[in-house]
C-alpha cells in the first residue's frame, strides 16, 4: 500500500509506517538538517530509509497531483510548537500551524485512511475549540475554508453541515492520547493521534490496546526482582523502593494480580550495551559523544534510570534538550548522547543523525517514537487489509 508522509522530521513516524508495510510515494520535510539525516542514511544504505523519495520542500508548495490517486494512507506530524508546552502556545494563530496543509493533502489525495499525530497540549482546554475545528475539517475535508473566512466561522459552517444530516461524513475520524510507555517505548511520551478512514471503505477499527504497564514494572522490580536480575544488579545494590511507589507495591503484594501486559521499559533498558561515553571516548558508535555541562535545577531534574525516561524535548527557550539528561547510579546527572536519545525514541541503531548535538536533539525531540508509530500503523494496515478481504468475498 502506497503512502505519503508529511512533516516527516527525523523520520520516526515514517519508519514506523514502513515497518508496518507501507511504501512511501513521497516523504516531505522542509528542514535542511532532517533532510540531510535522511540523505546520510540513504548513502549508508540504512534499511529503514532505503529508496525513500525525499522532498526537501515546504508542504504548502507541494503538488500532490503528481503522486496519482492510489495513495492508501497519508500520515504525518504537523509542527507541534503552536500547541506545545515548550512553545509559544499561539495555536491556530502560529504561522507554524500546518494542520490546514494536512487537511489539504487528505482533500486532494482522498486516501483510504490517514494518521496524524501531535503533542498532548493540543487537547488542553485552551485549544478545545480549535481541536473541534481540526476534527471537523478531517471529517469533511472537501468543505474548504472560504477566502476571508476566519477559522471560527469555518468551524460554525462545518458544525451546521455536520448537524444537518445531509449525509455521512467523508471520513470517520477518531482521536486519542497515547502514552508511548504503554506500547514498549522506554519513555513517558504522550501524543494525540488522529486516525480517519474514508467512509466508503467500511473499516472497523479502534485504537490498539496497550501492551505494557507500570504495574508489571513494579512487580518485576519490587516483588519478584526479575528486573534487577536482568541487569545483573546484586541484591546489595538494589535501591530502596521510591516513596511514591511504596503504597502501590504493598497493594500489588497483597492482591498478587495476574497481568496480561509486559513491563514498562526503562532508561536503563534503553542504555543497555552502550559504553559510558564519558569514560570510553574512543569507541566507534555513531552519535554517541559525551556532552558536558549537565546540571540539575528546579524543573530540570533528569530522568530516573529505572523508570521510562521523561519526554525528550526539542527545546524552544535556550539550549534544546535542557531536560534531556538522566540521573546516574552515583546521583550525578549527564546529558543523553544522541545515540541514547535515539534508543529512547526506538530508532534502529544503524540510523544516524546529522548535525550538532543540539540540532540532532531537536530532531529527536520532535520525533514520534518508531515503535509507537509502528503499532498504530500496523493496526491501520490490518484494518485496510480486512476491508479488502471483505470486499473480495462480497463480489
Amino acid at each position: 500500500m502506497r503512502s505519503v508522509e508529511l512533516f516527516a522530521g527525523a523520520g520516526g513516524l515514517a519508519i514506523g509506517m514502513a515497518n508496518a508495510g507501507f511504501q512511501h510515494a513521497a516523504v516531505i520535510e522542509w528542514d535542511q538538517f532532517a533532510c540531510e539525516t535522511f540523505r546520510e542514511n540513504q548513502r549508508h544504505h540504512a534499511q529503514a530509509v532505503e529508496g525513500w523519495p525525499v522532498h526537501e520542500v515546504d508542504a504548502r508548495s507541494f503538488d500532490f497531483s503528481r503522486l496519482g490517486r492510489d495513495i492508501s494512507v497519508v500520515s504525518g506530524g504537523p509542527p507541534c510548537q503552536p500547541f506545545s508546552l515548550g512553545g509559544k502556545h499561539q495555536g491556530q494563530r502560529d504561522d507554524r500551524n500546518m494542520f490546514p496543509e494536512a487537511v489539504r493533502a487528505v482533500r486532494e489525495l482522498m486516501p483510504k485512511a490517514f494518521i496524524f499525530e501531535n503533542v498532548k497540549g493540543l487537547t488542553r482546554k485552551t485549544f478545545e475549540p480549535y481541536l473541534s475545528h481540526i476534527h471537523l475539517q478531517l471529517q469533511y475535508p472537501e468543505l474548504v475554508r472560504r477566502k476571508g473566512e476566519n477559522w471560527m466561522h469555518h468551524r460554525s459552517r462545518l458544525e451546521q453541515h455536520h448537524s444537518s444530516n445531509k449525509g455521512a461524513a467523508t471520513y470517520n475520524v477518531l482521536f486519542n492520547v497515547l502514552n508511548a510507555a504503554d506500547y514498549g517505548v522506554p519513555q513517558k511520551r504522550e501524543r494525540v493521534f488522529f486516525v480517519g478512514f474514508r467512509s466508503d471503505v467500511g473499516a472497523r477499527w479502534s485504537f490498539p490496546e496497550s501492551t505494557h504497564s507500570e504495574e508489571a514494572l513494579l512487580i518485576s522490580q519490587w516483588l519478584d526482582r526479575s528486573y534487577w536480575d536482568e541487569h545483573k544488579i546484586g541484591r546489595r545494590q538494589i535501591p530502596e523502593i521510591p516513596p511514591k511507589n511504596s503504597r502501590r507495591v504493598q497493594r500489588l503484594h497483597a492482591t498478587s494480580p495476574t497481568l496480561n501486559r509486559e513491563r514498562w521499559r526503562t532508561t536503563r533498558d534503553a542504555l543497555y550495551g552502550l559504553p559510558d561515553p564519558e569514560s570510553h571516548r574512543y569507541h566507534q558508535i555513531p552519535n554517541h559523544l559525551f556532552t558536558p555541562g549537565a546540571r540539575s535545577y528546579v524543573g530540570h531534574t533528569g530522568s530516573q534510570l529505572d523508570e521510562p525516561a521523561k519526554t525528550l524535548k526539542a527545546g524552544y527557550h535556550g539550549v534544546p534538550g535542557g531536560e534531556n539528561m538522566f540521573v546516574k547510579d552515583d546521583g550525578t546527572v549527564r546529558y543523553f548522547t544522541v545515540r541514547e536519545s535515539a534508543r529512547l525514541q526506538t530508532f534502529p541503531d544503524e540510523y544516524e543523525f546529522h548535525g550538532s548535538w543540539s540540532q540532532a536533539m531537536r530532531q529527536l525531540g520532535n520525533a514520534v517514537p518508531v515503535k509507537l508509530a509502528e503499532v498504530v500503523a500496523r493496526s491501520v494496515a490490518l484494518s485496510l487489509n480486512a476491508c479488502g478481504l471483505r470486499n473480495v468475498k462480497s463480489v
